[in-house]
């Protein structure tokens, strides 16, 4: 339980790093381009603490769940005073501001595949996707205990048949007798069905090859079989003598290429999850409502902190950071999105402008003034309160029905 409670906290003071170096984004960036900062405050609420340097203000306040950069006339429609007026935002040129709003979302992102970097090649980076890399090469067993799932010893005689083809560690299955196989458990599930030689394609630094594998028949646990029961039974099925590879592992320099692989497979997957949020609503509902949790519904800051306190209490650390990276590419992907009052919206906005002013130009036109941004006031609403909703949903959810770890 103590190490739960100091997942918990490590994770939430994780996100709490996270806010603070979202917000720094953004005000480096101004104060690089020379706009005015006014504060820097990291929570909402009372003020805990703070103190003034230059011309900004840093703080602290009591509500831990954000903060905010306050930058002089972020908007034309801001007030702003005499002294600040050559400094405003919005009169600098639209690709500094585009800047200075994406600020925010690159620090997750450099965070993000921080924390992958080191990960690579201190503790591997996991293979998520489940692709079929052979990480060994060993004989093909002939039998497996039913109860225990141990594999018998290789003994003189037995057949080693991936490694007898050519087949090598660090090898990807593309594919078996023409079938594409793009997952592990798919290589598998085609292995045992197989007998005598079938064609694989592999693939080994970036060049494909084909090798004849002659499959033998083996004797393993069938399909549902539970550890330790004495009603397990056993079939027959085809093996070739090759182990999955769980976990990439990499040096300080390769770790870079791995960690950039793998962060592009997390936009992927992050903004495929974006546009599947909707259909997994009703899911979360049902999860108040008692029903059983699906692992794979959104969660809140919450439910991401309560797996991370799993993962700590488990000894775990390879999920608790992977989680961590995981909520920063969401947190700076969603930000991105051009909706009011996101950052993505008020880039969307400046883009908007430069676009109209170009085409105004084109036809003789002046500059248009700057968008009134209090005409987007109900729409900037409705966002706000559908989002108010969905966190809600899914912190009353991660309350009463979280996702936890070996459940």
């Amino acid at each position: 339980m103590v190490l739960f409670i100091v997942g918990v906290v490590l994770f939430a003071l994780g996100i709490c790093l996270s806010v603070a170096l979202h917000e720094a984004g953004h005000m480096y960036a101004a104060k690089a381009f020379g706009m005015k900062v006014r504060r820097y405050f990291i929570g909402f609420g009372p003020r805990i603490w703070s103190f003034r340097r230059g011309e900004t203000e840093y703080g602290l306040k009591a509500i831990p769940l954000g903060g905010f950069c306050d930058i002089a006339g972020m908007t034309a429609m801001d007030e702003v005073t005499p002294d600040e007026e050559k400094r405003a935002m919005w009169r600098y040129p639209v690709w500094k501001r585009v800047v200075v709003l994406s600020a925010g979302s690159a620090t997750h992102f450099m965070l993000g595949f921080l924390i992958l970097y080191l990960m690579s090649f201190t503790m591997g980076l996991p293979n998520v996707a489940g692709t079929p890399v052979v990480s060994e090469t060993a004989c093909a067993a002939p039998t497996q205990d039913p109860k225990t799932f141990e594999y018998a010893p290789c003994r003189s005689g037995d057949r080693y048949p991936a490694r007898e083809a050519g087949v090598q560690a660090g090898d990807e299955i593309i594919s078996i007798d023409g079938q594409r196989t793009p997952t592990w458990s798919d290589v598998v599930t085609k292995i045992q069905d197989l007998r005598g030689e079938h064609t694989f394609v592999i693939s080994r630094d970036g060049a494909e090859r084909t090798v004849v594998v002659d499959v033998p028949e083996v004797r393993r646990a069938a399909p549902g079989s539970q550890l330790g029961s004495d009603n397990n039974k056993v079939i027959s099925v085809g093996a070739i003598g090759v182990k999955s590879t769980p976990v990439y592992n990499y040096d300080a320099l390769s770790g870079l290429g791995g960690a950039a692989s793998f962060t592009g497979d997390m936009f992927v997957r992050t903004w495929e999850g974006l546009l599947a949020f909707p259909q997994k609503i009703p899911k979360v509902v049902e999860a108040i409502g008692g029903g059983e949790r699906d692992p794979d519904t959104p969660v809140s800051v919450v439910g991401a902190s309560i797996i991370g306190g799993d993962a700590a209490e488990a000894g775990v650390w390879e999920l608790f950071l992977l989680v961590l990276a995981s909520l920063n590419f969401f947190v700076g992907v969603f930000n991105l999105l051009p909706l009011l009052p996101l950052d993505g919206g008020h880039i969307a906005i400046a883009l908007y402008e430069k676009v109209r002013d170009g085409l105004r130009r084109m036809r003789g036109k002046p500059a248009g003034g700057p968008v009134d941004y209090t005409k987007l006031t109900s729409l900037t609403m409705v966002v706000v309160l559908i989002g108010g909703a969905v966190v809600l949903l899914t912190v009353t959810a991660d309350l009463v029905n979280p996702i936890r770890l070996g459940q």
